[in-house]
């Protein structure tokens, strides 16, 4: 017989935490940083994360497409401000096009 050694496929079931919801997840739901991969980030926080950025980079760099990325970002915090992606009847809908936009 032999005993489980620590580190081996048993191990992978384990639930980790994500570094940034302090959620659990699988490592297949996890996004690892290149030079820091005890660093697992969900992919909701991941995508999260990278709108940040990419609103940071149009800050730094203004342009005509970065003013209307600018108004698609300011447009999604008042639908979640006033909940109306939690409507019966246009929620869906605002959903499906939030996940479409940058």
């Amino acid at each position: 017989m032999t005993t489980p050694v620590a580190g081996t496929a048993s191990d992978a079931a384990e639930p980790l935490e994500c570094w940034c919801c302090a959620g659990t997840y699988q490592e297949k739901d996890l996004v690892r940083l290149g030079r820091h991969p005890e660093v697992g980030v969900c992919l909701a926080c991941a995508h999260f994360l990278h709108q940040q950025a990419r609103g940071r980079e149009d800050a730094r760099r203004p342009s005509p497409a970065a003013r209307l990325r600018d108004a698609l970002r300011a447009g999604r915090r008042l639908v979640i401000q006033r909940q109306w992606h939690q409507n019966q009847l246009f929620g869906r809908p605002l959903r499906w096009l939030g996940q479409r936009l940058p």
